[in-house]
């Protein structure tokens, strides 16, 4: 999958000394991995070094991370007291993540929520989600609303209980209702640019170093379909 995002274009949410938050892109990855493709961390440690003319090696410490078709915000550190705190933060759930999804056709409640049991297959890169506990499975909760119906599809806001490999994407297909987009869990087609109809709408937390309460909020991609919403 090609790489979209490059310093110029970076799109940056939020930003401090202790933190910095951008709007990830389809195709991005958060984190080097063995494609070997550039990850969104060192084109944020780029914007960093030009910005401010930092000599030597950009501190960034990766916090958390999407999905490489999903869009939305990501948080990276700028220090490592904060990569420290935040760890904490998103480890003890004291962040609150809101997500955007567009799945084909009309969910018959508009406002549920879900509680599987997944289990992960690591070779696959998939979570099967099941109703009742199996071997080696972690139970998932989300709740979902329906915030616009389209012609052919239901845009949905999502909040996490839980936070599980693909977990959205695997309890929304096992409900019948694939995110759109997202062949890997049933979908009937991709998507041109080979993404999926999920983005990471809004995050929430207390600063790790200020203390103040901090609310980012990332705009949908350019696209027909999340302009409707």
């Amino acid at each position: 999958m090609k790489i979209v995002s490059t310093k110029e274009n970076l799109q940056i949410l939020y930003e401090d000394n202790h933190i910095i938050a951008v709007n990830k892109r389809v195709g991005d990855i958060v984190q080097g991995d063995k494609t070997g493709d550039k990850p969104l961390s060192d084109v944020v440690k780029e914007y960093i070094k030009a910005k401010y003319d930092k000599p030597g090696e950009v501190f960034l410490g990766v916090v958390h991370r999407l999905d490489r078709p999903t869009t939305g915000i990501v948080v990276f550190a700028r220090t490592s007291k904060a990569l420290t705190r935040l760890n904490e933060l998103f480890k003890n759930r004291e962040t609150q993540k809101t997500y955007w999804a567009i799945v084909k056709g009309k969910l018959p409640k508009s406002n549920d929520t879900l509680i599987h049991f997944l289990k992960r297959n690591e070779k696959a890169n998939i979570s099967k989600a099941h109703l009742k506990e199996v071997p080696d499975s972690k139970m998932a909760s989300l709740e979902y609303t329906v915030i616009r119906e389209l012609d052919n599809y239901s845009a949905l806001e999502i909040s996490l209980h839980t936070g599980r490999h693909h977990q959205i994407r695997s309890q929304l297909s096992a409900i019948g209702f694939p995110i759109k987009g997202d062949l890997k869990y049933g979908a009937d087609r991709s998507n041109p640019d080979g993404g999926i109809h999920l983005h990471a709408r809004r995050l929430a937390f207390v600063h790790p170093v200020s203390k103040e309460y901090i609310l980012i909020t990332a705009p949908v991609p350019e696209e027909v379909l999340w302009k409707a919403i």
